[in-house]
């Protein structure tokens, strides 16, 4: 699981006054609304920068770090084939034209073909906006972007570059094949979704929520993960067959070497036909296996080759069972100098919350943020009977983790977290544990915001804002992850019959009766609560963060005492409320769905906040300076430790009581009345969305380092911080085996082409 930072850099224009309805504002909100599906000229681009922590590593540890970096790289160009039917062309496309000419030769070519330098600049940010989201749809929100240029523009650069010149009919079928797509914004493709809700190729495109409900269930049945799966339906003579097919590098379907039975074969389940078969994403799992098995000379103990040789089980064989056994090794793994994690993790994106997303890194420690942690960690014992539910409702025991702050060297995907808390298996977090991890060069990046560019504060709670949203969001962070994702009981019976908790004797806090319901045999926390799964678990972390902030010993540990401790909390209560209206930006009101699981849950808490009143939180309709509409929203800090932290209180322990307890309906009801966006109420935050859009600024983009071997020396290549310096770090990524690598991703797109029309 991952704590997404939040970062918006708006021109906040603040004199206050009532808004009306004008055509003026009407006319502003229909072209604002458009700019969504765009990346601005002026998006901020970073360089992160790892370069001291890598050169402190020892000649060993960086030829481990940059063989688990190509692994990890190889690996995430699968995002690509998990995102849209376009991406793999359009990468390509871009791929053949930057490696035959750099940004700078390239932009002579674009002026003579007739591009204006604005027109350029959206070339770059366009290709730049590609790579850092390994597919045309933002990685935080889901939603499509398009070139900001005419695709007459955009098509003379293609036909007056080099590799058209030297490559015209290949390029030119590129071109056709992704150049529709590329700019079309029909409703189904301006977003992420299942059926008609949207794009997906985790799934064809004759598929829909009850397709991905059977599927789930006939997984489940046969004890096999959804995570690195994608699901293919298929008519076989008037009879529905589903083909769930495994990511591998192995693509026979029978027993091979190292297993003693395949989990492929034919099946019938509920009258309908199911093929498991193995193969997806074939080349690249190759490509990650080999590295992985170079990178494993260099394992600095038993427990990291353990590790990658079941990583490499996982991937050759498409066994999720193998991937849980090389978490074992990697939990086992206590503060490594070089850390890592590689694997399909993250199942945000998949519409029906299940599988999951390719993503590796590789990350250095940085020692003395990383004492911090370990100070919360050897407090949690104490911190956890804190929290606001029952003692049978905590686990058993507290399997005290790593927890430590890295700088990141890789991170390839189709973003990069603040923090991470995995494995997601559940049985490992419950009984074996698990490792959370703070990204501390992201942090430094994404924070470094203006006052001038701050939106919807008011003036006064600026400076402060500005001056603690780092420090407290590292308390927020730290708190997430290891006791917000960290605690909680889930009450299971096995397919044994015995029960983990005493099913005559723990009451359900909510009813006062006995707990009634569990989870049972092969049935996860995502199985069961499937669409809602991702966003309701990052909401209860989110409130165990407000929750414990408030505690004196959790600030100590962070150094915040006194009136420091005081300003601390409450930037941390202001920058959530805020966060809550920030994510109206990911709410889609033709499909009423939610499009960023971290952004729900924060508008999930602004709602809960609100509803607590007494005046915990205001938020309020205004016309900024500019005349266009804005908004203000404020916490009264005094009331934060009184009817705040009451109304989390109940909230939170409504959530983990759901949770525990497997039930699905409770808390899909909970989780869904908080979650409605409407024009009704005393807010009307469908107007207050378009207030949001028309403020927005787009997310920043990263430009990460490469690693090249010389001889017996490992060398950082590190890049400008600027759309064609993160062009250059992705051309000079793959160039080694660029022709065959660009082929492979060709063939295995047009392979499932037919599959999504």
């Amino acid at each position: 699981m991952q704590e997404v930072y939040s970062v918006r850099l708006q021109i906040d224009v603040g004199r206050r006054c009532r808004i009306n309805s004008s055509p003026l504002v009407s006319n502003i909100r229909l072209k604002m609304v458009d700019s969504q599906y765009y990346l601005p000229n002026d998006i901020g681009v970073s360089a992160l920068e790892c370069g001291e922590a890598f050169r402190l590593l020892s000649p060993q540890e960086k030829m481990y770090a940059h063989y688990l970096s190509r692994a990890a790289w190889y690996g995430g160009l699968a995002v690509l084939l998990q995102t849209s039917p376009e991406s793999v062309d359009i990468f390509v496309l871009l791929q053949k034209i930057f490696r035959r000419q750099a940004p700078a030769e390239l932009e002579k070519v674009a002026t003579a073909a007739g591009l204006s330098s604005e027109d350029y600049q959206a070339f770059l940010v366009y290709a730049a906006g590609l790579y850092a989201n390994m597919g045309n749809y933002k990685s935080f929100g889901d939603t499509k972007f398009i070139p900001n240029l005419p695709k007459d523009k955009f098509k003379a650069l293609v036909w007056a570059s080099q590799a058209f010149q030297e490559q015209s009919t290949e390029m030119e079928a590129l071109w056709n094949s992704c150049s529709c797509l590329l700019y079309s914004l029909e409703d189904r493709q301006k977003q992420l979704g299942l059926g008609d809700k949207g794009i997906t190729t985790y799934f064809s495109g004759n598929c829909c929520l009850e397709d991905a409900e059977v599927a789930q269930k006939f997984l489940d049945s046969k004890k096999l993960s959804a995570y690195n799966t994608r699901l293919f339906k298929k008519d076989n003579g008037g009879k529905v067959c589903y083909e769930v097919r495994l990511a591998s590098a192995v693509q026979k379907d029978c027993a091979v070497e190292g297993e003693c039975e395949s989990c492929c074969g034919n099946y019938s389940f509920e009258d309908k036909e199911f093929i498991v078969r193995r193969g997806d994403y074939a080349p690249l799992m190759e490509k990650v296996c080999s590295y992985l098995q170079q990178a494993e000379v260099y394992a600095a103990n038993e427990n990291q080759k353990k590790m990658i040789e079941e990583y490499r089980r996982s991937f050759t064989l498409g066994s999720i069972e193998a991937h849980k056994e090389g978490s074992r090794y990697w939990i086992k793994d206590k503060g490594p100098i070089v850390e890592s994690y590689i694997g399909f993790i993250e199942s945000y994106r998949d519409p029906f919350g299940s599988r999951g997303e390719f993503e590796g890194f590789v990350a250095v420690v940085n020692k003395a943020m990383s004492e911090r942690f370990a100070k919360l960690v050897s407090s949690a014992e104490v911190l956890l009977p804190e929290l606001p539910w029952p003692r049978e409702f905590e686990k058993d025991k507290f399997l005290k983790p790593d927890f430590t702050s890295l700088d990141v060297l890789t991170f390839a995907g189709s973003g990069i977290p603040a923090g991470i808390n995995i494995p997601n298996y559940d049985d490992i977090r419950q009984s074996e544990g698990f490792k959370n991890v703070s990204l501390g060069n992201v942090l430094a990046v994404a924070y470094s915001t203006k006052k001038e560019k701050l939106t919807f504060l008011e003036e006064a709670d600026k400076d402060l804002f500005l001056k603690w949203k780092s420090p407290s969001f590292e308390v927020q962070v730290g708190l997430h992850e290891l006791l917000g994702h960290g605690s909680g009981k889930l009450f299971v019976e096995d397919d044994k019959g015995k029960f983990n908790f005493d099913q005559s004797k723990v009451i359900n806090p909510e009813t006062g009766e006995l707990v009634s319901s569990w989870y049972r045999g092969s049935e996860t926390w995502d199985s069961k609560f499937s669409t809602i799964a991702s966003s309701y678990e990052e909401c209860r972390a989110e409130c165990v963060g407000l929750y414990l902030c408030l505690n004196k010993q959790v600030l100590s540990i962070f150094g915040h005492e006194g009136q420091d401790a005081m300003d601390v909390v409450y930037v941390n209560w202001l920058s959530m409320v805020r966060a809550g209206l920030l994510g109206l930006e990911f709410y889609t009101p033709e499909s009423k769905s939610w499009r960023q699981a971290h952004m729900q849950a924060r508008f999930v808490i602004l709602r809960v906040l609100l509803e607590a009143g007494e005046g915990l939180v205001g938020l309020e309709e205004v016309t900024g300076q500019d005349g266009k509409p804005d908004a203000r929203i404020t916490v009264d800090r005094s009331k934060i430790p009184t009817v705040g932290k009451d109304a989390i209180n109940s909230f939170l322990r409504k959530l983990q009581v759901y949770k525990a307890t497997a039930d699905v309906e409770g808390g899909r009801a909970l989780y869904d009345k908080y979650s409605t966006v409407s024009d009704s109420g005393a807010h009307n935050f469908l107007r207050l969305r378009e207030t949001v859009l028309l403020r927005k600024e787009a997310r920043k983009m990263f430009v990460q380092a490469n690693t090249r071997v010389n001889g017996d020396n490992v060398e950082l290549v590190e890049y400008e911080g600027n759309a064609a310096g993160l062009i250059r770090s992705f051309t000079e990524r793959f160039q080694d085996d660029a022709d065959q690598l660009e082929a492979d991703l060709l063939q295995l797109n047009r392979r499932d082409a037919p599959c999504w029309c």
